[in-house]
């Protein structure tokens, strides 16, 4: 945190956002759903098509997380850019510590979840003859990965880790953000807005690298949500109405015109706006319970494909047979596994590591200055 006093103008008084917090946990879990149908992936080096609904545990009561989890994506990289206008705008000093801190909370988890993936996927490829899911894993993909540069356009496709895609296309939203951090500050609504216009517009006209545009028009509009917030916009009776119109215009856009793309962003943002209108609302903070939850977001989201990995070569091995997936208490099991890894990974290695990175980084600092 920032020593000096905030930006005047810039920042909420509302510090803490407990139902926003909650929230990117649930969406988190969400992506498990989506990605629950690898286990009944075989060892194919081709894509191939999983009938969710014939073999998915508890298919017609959670069919909408089964077929559309993936969509929490989008949402992920909305908040992010909510959060990062509350944190950042108002930092006068934010510039100059914005990429160390980056650094110190992403890499360290990513980094050994990219190293794990890589053992795990030579176990299975040694007696599979192909990888699971995730074909491309060679020297290029693993050092894009190294830098989290592994979807800027380079790639021949997901490879390792493979959710962490969205994590490496979120890399250039944080960059788009410190380079307009000083002009977002002037005029923080109508330049994010701005920005997300022009990248979802690119995205929408099919220029090439979609996904970099989708993160960064999502983030910046997430941003331009907090700066609506700061001229007065952060109200459950302005929120709540304009979220259920979002929520109708998704439904109708999605199911009346099959423009999925089109009902996503408008879905994601009344999920978003729903979300504060309960933050807003809840004014004697009884959410507060929930403040700490969205810590293990990031963990649950790095986190389920290794362990899917693991469970599908100990099945493989010792039943030889990956039905048990079909079963309701599997599914408990594998998402009740994924999200105890993601505290637990918060608590004990996420945290930790990201003190030892500022504190290393400090002293070099402490070096330099001497030297000098």
């Amino acid at each position: 945190m920032s020593k000096t006093p905030p930006l005047p103008g810039l920042r909420l008084e509302k510090r803490h956002f407990n139902a926003l917090d909650l929230s990117r946990l649930l969406a988190a879990c969400a992506v498990l759903f989506w990605h629950y149908q690898h286990f009944f992936v075989p060892p194919v080096d081709f894509q191939f098509h999983v009938a969710r609904a014939k073999v998915s545990p508890l298919y017609h009561e959670l069919w909408w997380l089964y077929d559309y989890g993936h969509v929490a994506v989008q949402y992920f990289w909305a908040v992010s850019g909510f959060v990062f206008a509350h944190v950042y705008l108002a930092d006068a000093g934010a510039r100059g510590r914005f990429w160390l801190a980056r650094v110190a909370r992403l890499w360290p988890l990513h980094l050994l979840t990219l190293v794990l993936v890589a053992v795990l996927q030579a176990a299975y490829s040694g007696v599979n003859g192909t990888e699971f899911i995730y074909h491309h894993q060679d020297i290029k993909h693993f050092v894009l990965s190294l830098g989290l540069a592994h979807y800027w356009g380079w790639q021949a496709d997901q490879s390792f880790n493979g959710p962490s895609w969205s994590l490496s296309t979120e890399i250039l939203a944080y960059a788009v953000f410190w380079l307009l951090l000083p002009g977002l500050r002037k005029s923080p609504m109508v330049l994010a807005l701005t920005a997300a216009v022009t990248a979802l517009a690119l995205f929408f006209l099919k220029a090439p690298d979609e996904p970099v545009f989708t993160c960064i028009g999502y983030f910046f509009g997430g941003a331009a949500v907090y700066g609506a917030a700061l001229k007065g916009g952060l109200r459950a009776g302005v929120l709540a109405p304009l979220a259920a119109m979002l929520a109708v215009a998704a439904l109708w856009l999605g199911l009346s015109l099959h423009w999925e793309d089109s009902a996503t962003l408008a879905g994601t943002f009344a999920a978003l706006l729903a979300v504060l209108a309960i933050d807003t609302a809840d004014r004697s903070d009884k959410l507060a319970a929930a403040r700490h939850l969205g810590d293990a977001s990031y963990g649950v989201y790095l986190w389920h494909f290794p362990l899917q990995l693991m469970l599908v070569l100990l099945i493989d091995a010792t039943l030889g047979s990956r039905g048990i997936a079909r079963q309701p208490a599997f599914l408990l099991f594998f998402v009740g596994a994924s999200v105890l890894a993601g505290f637990a990974s918060h608590r004990w290695f996420e945290r930790p590591a990201q003190k030892l990175v500022l504190k290393l980084a400090g002293k070099r600092r402490e070096r330099k200055a001497l030297t000098a």
